[in-house]
């Protein structure tokens, strides 16, 4: 809905529409793209890794990502891969907050798809530090080594079962980040990190947007922190792949006022 009203608005004649592929038909799926009448396709999980195998060229972010959640046909009928997950959270990050990316330090409480492509994408585009946790610590391994490998050697593991050196990480953070979908409905009640360990001074990032405002961003705001939601995120991405696919600008307002119409509609239900 949010990328067809954004097309509807542009007077564009294209259309957006999920289908569900099981992964053992996907090059079926991808090659009927190069024969048919589209102008890509979007990609989400759990092909965002496997559908590389597939594509015949990468965007430099994607490759490096090692996941791609957008393809685009060029006109001579090739696919190239290009991720605007991590694009959406540096976009939002850049409008919405100000925050001088290669002159902060990033905490993710969670490597698991989005946290991978957000801290990907703000090492991409220069942070300063970014500390990585996660309840599966070989996904918090992987997501540092190709951080420090593929990127620049700015990523740091951080035990999430080791409370006290955990806490003086997030301590360290300008941008304190919960990639983990902890609070998300229906677990409302849920939050990553508890609030005596959050300053005022730090910017508090939830990649969450339904509902808005999580209990991690509302005691955060308790705190003094500024708070940032993961609506924009998702809205911005969203632009960028119309960009790629139409090669025009989305209409931002559009689209945002579309989400706000979809989540208010299920929080009616």
């Amino acid at each position: 809905r949010m990328q067809n009203a954004a097309y509807r608005a542009m007077g564009l004649n294209m259309l957006y529409f999920y289908t569900e592929v099981e992964n053992d038909h996907l090059p079926e799926v991808l090659n009927a793209v190069r024969y048919m009448n589209f102008a890509g396709c979007a990609v989400t999980k759990p092909n965002k890794v496997k559908v590389l195998e597939y594509l015949d060229d990468l965007d430099e972010l994607c490759a490096k990502m090692g996941a791609s959640n957008t393809v685009v046909k060029t006109p001579s009928g090739k696919l190239k891969g290009y991720n605007t997950d991590g694009i959406g959270f540096i976009i939002s990050l850049q409008e919405d907050t100000k925050i001088d990316i290669k002159e902060s330090s990033f905490f993710s409480m969670g490597a698991g798809g989005v946290g991978r492509a957000i801290c990907s994408a703000a090492a991409y585009y220069g942070a300063k530090k970014i500390y990585v946790a996660d309840k599966f610590p070989e996904s918090a391994h992987s997501l540092v080594n190709d951080i420090n490998n593929k990127f620049a050697p700015v990523a740091e593991f951080v035990d999430f079962n080791d409370s006290k050196a955990l806490y003086a990480k997030v301590a360290n953070a300008d941008v304190v980040m919960n990639n983990t979908g902890i609070g998300m409905i229906p677990h409302v009640d849920a939050t990553p990190l508890p609030k005596e360990v959050l300053d005022p001074r730090q910017l508090c990032f939830d990649a969450t947007y339904n509902p808005e405002k999580t209990r991690f961003l509302c005691e955060a705001a308790e705190v003094g922190c500024k708070t940032l939601s993961g609506l924009n995120m998702s809205v911005y991405q969203g632009a960028a792949q119309i960009k790629l696919w139409s090669g025009q600008d989305a209409p931002i307002d559009v689209m945002k006022a579309e989400v706000r119409t979809i989540l208010a509609e299920q929080h009616k239900k």
